[in-house]
Parts: structure tokens; sequence; C-alpha cells
């Protein structure tokens, strides 16, 4: 898929060195086509880091994508600087009166704290409340999807007793959906969470269906509103090494943190981490951008 972004991100030159096709907003004038809009709300905080994994994701259809980056304006993390912020970033002031084709919203660091102690948690309902009608379909991630069936759905996450963290077997319960078109029956995915969703609710609601599940990780995978909104539990789009910097850092840090779940060769942590969540991940960001963004939009915003 040609991913059109701003030629100077940093982003980009990591992907082409991987023949990711990105394109910049010179080439792109020249086609005439028209993108898919996807705006990816990253509140992760390294932010950089995500936009390289989310990119990548969003590359492996022939579909033209042009990707529009948003942070809040309600709070500003330390950890990206704001050089880059103001360059590469929006803020949902500046696309309130926008509509998109997509919308991500990433995970985030605070899934200890209640949702109304978050900083930039009114900021985020207004853009959830915005997503309803000014974008086709909205994918939440990690605590983006706890954030998301807590708002649309009034289900709170519960806490665990030991973070759920490392790389688990999930089940496709519904394989006629096309979100999970050609998952095998068990399939993995990376988690790094302190806190879970409960799965009685969710059945309960008649407006939720469950189309994966972990026996360890829990509920993985909700479908709403045949595709409109969609909250995916955990972290298909890490990288091979992203548990293993989080694992690294927390040790360092001296928290009571354990050696992420079946990534390590032989629970070794000095070994390189095998990655087997990639082709699904990459199932997973086609199928959306096909079957619930490209499919339905309206051809005219």
């Amino acid at each position: 898929m040609p991913i059109k972004v701003q030629s100077d991100l940093p982003a980009k030159r990591i992907l082409e060195d991987e023949n990711i096709f990105i394109m910049d907003e010179t080439r792109a004038m020249h086609q005439d086509i028209r993108p898919l809009r996807i705006a990816i709300l990253n509140l992760m905080p390294l932010k950089e880091d995500t936009e390289v994994q989310l990119l990548r994701c969003l590359s492996n259809t022939p579909l033209q994508v042009d990707i529009t980056f948003l942070t809040t304006g309600s709070y500003v993390g330390k950890n990206t600087p704001a050089s880059h912020l103001d360059q590469f970033y929006l803020t949902y002031k500046e696309v309130e009166n926008m509509k998109f084709d997509g919308l991500i919203i990433t995970g985030a660091p605070v899934e200890q704290m209640e949702f109304e102690e978050v900083h930039y948690w009114n900021e985020l309902v207004e853009i959830m409340k915005w997503s309803k009608t000014n974008v086709t379909s909205t994918l939440h991630i990690c605590w983006g999807a706890q954030a998301g069936l807590y708002y649309h759905f009034g289900i709170h996450k519960i806490p665990l007793e030991q973070k759920m963290f490392g790389v688990f077997p999930h089940r496709v319960l519904n394989r006629k959906v096309p979100f999970v078109r050609g998952f095998d029956d068990i399939f993995y995915a990376p988690h790094s969470r302190y806190t879970t969703v409960s799965r009685e609710e969710i059945i309960n609601n008649p407006d939720l269906i469950i189309l994966a599940e972990s026996d360890e990780a829990g509920v993985f995978i909700v479908l709403a509103d045949e595709g409109r909104q969609i909250f995916v539990m955990g972290h298909p789009e890490y990288d091979r090494i992203t548990l293993d910097k989080e694992y690294k850092r927390d040790k360092d840090k001296g928290l009571d943190i354990q050696v992420p779940s079946n990534y390590y060769p032989k629970n070794e942590e000095n070994k390189r981490p095998n990655l087997n969540w990639r082709a699904h991940s990459n199932a997973m960001y086609t199928n959306w951008l096909n079957y619930y963004v490209y499919q339905v939009t309206p051809y005219e915003l």
C-alpha cells in the first residue's frame, strides 16, 4: 500500500529501509485517486515507535492511505520532543470539522488510573463522540479499547493481580466475520496491561460480538455496530523487541515485573525473541481497511 505521509517524517526512512512503499505529499498530488483518510490518535509515550509500528501494519493492501497523526491538546507528554509534535501532529480542535474514513485510537500507559483521572479524558470523550458522526470505522487498541468500551457501552475495566505481559495464544470464535478472515484457528498476539474487561458483561450486551479470545489473556477482539467500532485488547502492532524494551525498562527501574510469557526462547531473556504474530497483525489491519473502511466509506467524505 502506498502510505502518504509528510516527506520528512522520521518513520518514513525506517519503513523505506524495509522496502515498504511510503509516498510523500509531492508524489501523491500527481495520482488521480481518492486516498483513504486515516487519523491516528497516538496516545503512546514513545510516539515515533508507534508511528513505525502502525504504518507498517497499514502497508499491506494496494489502497492509498493518507495518514493524519493526532495528539491531545489538553495534555502534552514528556517522551516525545515538542518539535516532532509541532511538525507532524494535529490536535482534535484542528480536525473537528473534518471527516475521516478511519480512526485508530492507540493504547496508553494509564490503565491503573480511573478513566476520569486521566488528564486528557474529557478530550478523549469528545473525540470518541465525534468519531460516531465523522469517522466510518474506529479501531481501538489496548487501553484505547477499554476506554472505548467504557464510554460507548459502560463496561468497566478490572484490575489484574499480575500484569498481563507476553505473547498469548487466541482462538477465533466467529470465522464468518470479515475482520478475522484469513486467521488461523489459533493465533498469537502480544499483551502488556494491568487491567482487563468482563467477558460476561460483553456477552450480555446485545450490541457487542466477541470475535476472538484467549484462555490466559481473556477477550481479545470485540465488534460493535457492524464494525463501525472495533476493540482490540492487545498490541498486535508491536515490533519483535517492544516487549523486550518494556521488560528491561521496568526491570532497570526496580519494578516487580515478570519475564514476558511465551516470548523469549526457553524463557531466557538474553535470547532474541521469536516473532510469531506479524502475519495475523497484518491480516487484521488489512481486513479492517478493506471490509470496514474502503468498502463502506462514502466516496465523497
